[in-house]
């Protein structure tokens, strides 16, 4: 089978496909063969050497995927065999074969095609607890997105609509007609040094009670004064620190060095809450995440998630779609597909 790996830290002409031997599943484990696969902004991070969860160099990437069940273990229950499915992998789904765990699968609902299941597991999970779980998101309140086009800032903005919450979220002004059209309230330059004030001027200088950040470093202590009484702050990335080779981990120093200290005493003195999510460390958790995933679909099926693919490219290509998606040129998911023999 063929994989697409990061020999080694480097910009996105690193990224080569490799020919390895077919997989076989271990006792617990369903082999896949993968039709789609997800790429995220911790993919691009590995490769550029700056993403500690990585494994060692050379690795395959991909945290999920979706395809057909080829082989199941023998301790493997439920009846697996043959079923298109999609699911999350701690990392190789970047590849023709994956192996994982039977309960880190989940069945695809029959009118959905490969490349949309591919483009649900992280963005959706990961919105979803950063709203519904540790958000705790309400219909009187508003929410802002940073990254709005990105592919959890659209996921954030279907469960946003869901709940009823008004929204607000950054993007590039390129982005902001699709936006719309996908229904947020308010769109924001955010290459715009002013931000804070707009969202001021939108909330009649009250704040937003949730926040959502993938940015990091000092970007975290503007949104933390963008928040009203009883805000949440929560962050999912730091993506200000991408940047290949020596120079990007010389400014991973000072991204983390900008980053605000809260202490608690202060948090209750402002009535406000911080809050981090990193699905990737929540692999003992999967009876949570079947639950969560179990909304989503539902969610799917009456209408209201809308998972959106922005480009599709082969495994062949994965320098193109790395380059894609660091530079912020997607609205929504970019997938990798495995190269037609």
């Amino acid at each position: 089978m063929r994989r697409l790996i990061t020999p080694e830290p480097g910009d996105a002409d690193v990224l080569k496909v490799e020919e390895v031997a077919d997989l076989q599943p271990l006792p617990h484990e369903v082999l896949v063969n993968v039709r789609a696969a997800g790429l995220n902004f911790a993919d691009v991070l590995a490769r550029q050497g700056l993403y500690p969860d990585a494994p060692p160099y050379p690795n395959c990437m991909g945290y999920e995927f979706a395809g057909v069940v080829a082989a199941v273990g023998s301790k493997v229950e439920g009846g697996w065999q043959d079923k298109r499915v999609f699911g999350l992998s701690r990392f190789n789904a970047q590849a023709e074969q994956v192996c994982v765990p039977a309960d880190q699968l989940f069945a695809l609902p029959e009118e959905m095609d490969f490349e949309t299941a591919a483009a649900i597991p992280v963005n959706y999970l990961t919105a979803w607890q950063l709203l519904v779980v540790m958000g705790s998101l309400q219909p009187e309140e508003t929410i802002l997105i940073h990254n709005a086009g990105g592919g959890v800032g659209l996921a954030a903005l279907d469960i946003a609509r869901k709940i009823g919450a008004r929204t607000l979220g950054t993007a590039s002004p390129g982005k902001h007609a699709f936006l719309k059209e996908r229904g947020l309230d308010e769109a924001i330059d955010y290459r715009a040094d002013d931000w804070e004030n707009e969202v001021a001027q939108l909330t009649d200088n009250k704040g937003v009670e949730l926040i959502i950040d993938p940015i990091g470093g000092s970007h975290l202590k503007r949104s933390y004064k963008s928040l009203r009484s009883t805000g949440r702050l929560g962050m999912f990335g730091i993506s200000s620190a991408s940047e290949s080779g020596l120079k990007g981990r010389l400014k991973l120093l000072p991204t983390v060095a900008g980053m605000p200290i809260l202490h608690p005493i202060g948090l209750m003195n402002a009535n406000k809450g911080v809050f981090g999510v990193n699905l990737g460390h929540l692999w003992e958790e999967t009876g949570k995440i079947r639950i969560w995933m179990q909304r989503l679909l539902e969610g799917y099926s009456e209408g209201w998630m809308r998972p959106h693919v922005d480009k599709v490219f082969h495994f062949s290509g994965g320098a193109d779609a790395h380059r894609h998606l660091e530079q912020r040129r997607n609205i929504g998911k970019v997938i990798l597909v495995p190269d037609v023999r």
